[in-house]
């Protein structure tokens, strides 16, 4: 449907989640997948899925908190594909909630570390290789926290607004080689971490959602996969929420 037979993709944070689901859903259009993340046996997990059906994946472990890791992971990507064509900037994590004034300084350059950090270093090395393949995609996993205000959860909120902000300046400065750099927005999706809340809680987040209901990981990975491909060819630089309706309150 999405015509990514015989591309290359590049999924962060594949272990679980929005990213398990992403990677899952290039492999069954075709691409050959590397999932990339922290998580091993996780990540082997999503790769035995992929192959299971009769897809073709490799797992790197991969920090995106640290630069180097990231510029290995794409030299590796190369070495065994021979290019790169989609890149999906998902890994992330949270806080805690918290007022402002109770954030240490730990607790906000480890989150930035990882969720704003990491989308700047995976772009600053996915983009060569995208050059050297003669243009191609990425899409930054951002959130609705990006796009409106998260009280509590500032430092994942600023991460978040920040992603959005080097998606629309990556787009300005490479729409005229090939490249396209979008963003999605996700209100909450229905994943362990969500269901591991008290069920009071899973009400109250589910009740700011105009749908009623929280997205499906799937829902947010088709798109991913129609953002990367030539059905969405004259679309860069946007944030697009996928939200049940939710940023339009």
């Amino acid at each position: 449907m999405y015509q990514l037979k015989e591309s290359v993709a590049l999924v962060t944070g594949a272990a679980s989640g929005i990213g398990r689901e992403t990677a899952t859903r290039f492999a069954e259009e075709g691409a050959s997948v590397v999932v990339a993340d922290i998580d091993t046996d996780g990540g082997a997990e999503t790769v035995t899925q992929i192959e299971d059906c009769g897809g073709t994946a490799t797992f790197i472990e991969t920090n995106v908190g640290r630069l180097e890791s990231i510029q290995s992971t794409i030299e590796t990507t190369i070495d065994r594909y021979g290019r790169l064509d989609c890149a999906v900037n998902n890994a992330a994590t949270g806080n805690e909630p918290a007022p402002i004034t109770n954030i240490d300084e730990d607790e906000w350059d480890r989150v930035n570390t990882i969720n704003q950090k990491g989308v700047w270093g995976g772009m600053k090395h996915q983009i060569p290789a995208l050059q050297d393949s003669d243009g191609g995609t990425i899409v930054n996993v951002a959130s609705m926290a990006g796009i409106r205000g998260s009280p509590g959860r500032t430092p994942y909120s600023a991460s978040k607004h920040g992603i959005v902000g080097l998606t629309r300046s990556a787009a300005l400065e490479f729409a005229d080689q090939g490249i396209r750099v979008n963003a999605v927005c996700p209100t909450i999706v229905d994943t362990p971490a969500l269901r591991s809340l008290p069920e009071e809680e899973q009400d109250q987040i589910i009740s700011e959602v105009p749908m009623g209901r929280p997205a499906q990981p799937e829902e947010v990975a088709n798109a991913i996969l129609w953002l990367c491909s030539d059905q969405a060819s004259f679309i860069t630089g946007q944030s697009i929420p996928v939200d049940g309706g939710e940023s339009q309150q």
